[in-house]
C-alpha cells in the first residue's frame, strides 16, 4: 500500500498582504502574547518576522536601516566593555508588558540578581530605542506605552541627528519628564554613570 505525505494546507495565499486596515467600527481580534508564541512555534509566524504587539494588536515594525544597525552595534560594543558586574544588558529581546502586549526595544538594563524570564517593566531600569523612520512613532504612541506600563525610564536616539529624547516620571498619562539632549552633552543613567556615552563622540563602526 502507497501512503502518500500529507499535503501542507497553504495558510497565506501567495500575494495577500502583510496588514490591514481596520474598518471604522468594526472590532478586531485581541491577540494574546501566548498565542503570539504558540503561532511562531508552530511555524505559521515566521520567528524573523518582526512586530510588535500593542494591546492585542499586531503591529509591524519599520525596516531597519543601515545607519540604525550601525549606531546599534556600536552602542552595544562601548556599552558592554563598561558594563559594571551588577548589570545585565539585552539586545532586542521580546519586552512581554503584560498577557496582550510586548515590545521589542533595542536595549533593556536590568539589574544582574533578575532574571531574563522575569524581566518585567517594573524591574526594567531602562529601555534605548534608535529610531530612523519610525522616530514620530517611538517618540509619541510607543513612549506612552512604555510610560502606561511603568518603564522607569526611556532613552529614544535619533538615528539621523544622534539627538537623544529622555523620557523619565512614568504616569497613567504619560511621561511626566522630557528632555532632548544634544549630541555634545552626556547621556548618563543614575543607575550606572560608568556607562556614560556623548552620542557625538561614539565611534561609529
Amino acid at each position: 500500500m502507497n501512503h502518500q505525505a500529507p499535503t501542507q494546507r497553504m495558510l497565506r495565499p501567495a500575494g495577500l498582504p502583510m496588514t490591514t486596515q481596520a474598518a471604522e467600527g468594526m472590532d478586531r481580534r485581541r491577540w494574546t502574547v501566548a498565542e503570539i508564541e504558540a503561532m511562531v512555534e508552530a511555524g505559521i509566524i515566521d520567528e524573523d518576522e518582526r512586530f510588535e504587539l500593542i494591546d492585542g494588536e499586531v503591529v509591524p515594525m519599520s525596516p531597519k536601516g543601515i545607519r540604525h544597525e550601525v549606531i546599534k552595534v556600536s552602542l552595544m560594543n562601548f556599552w558592554m566593555k563598561r558594563l559594571p558586574d551588577n548589570l545585565r544588558i539585552m539586545q532586542e529581546t521580546t519586552f512581554r508588558l503584560n498577557t496582550s502586549g510586548f515590545l521589542e526595544p533595542d536595549f533593556v538594563f536590568f539589574a544582574a540578581e533578575t532574571k531574563l524570564a522575569d524581566l518585567k517593566p517594573s524591574n526594567a531600569l531602562l529601555a534605548v530605542e534608535v529610531a530612523d523612520t519610525s522616530l514620530r512613532y517611538d517618540t509619541g504612541r510607543k513612549a506612552m506605552i512604555y510610560a502606561t506600563h511603568g518603564v522607569v525610564e526611556l532613552w529614544t536616539i535619533n538615528a539621523e541627528t544622534l539627538q537623544t529624547h529622555i523620557f523619565a516620571k512614568p504616569s497613567a498619562e504619560g511621561y511626566l519628564e522630557r528632555r532632548l539632549i544634544e549630541t555634545t552633552e552626556i547621556l548618563a543613567p543614575n543607575f550606572a554613570p560608568e556607562i556614560a556615552v556623548k552620542m557625538g563622540e561614539l565611534p561609529l563602526l
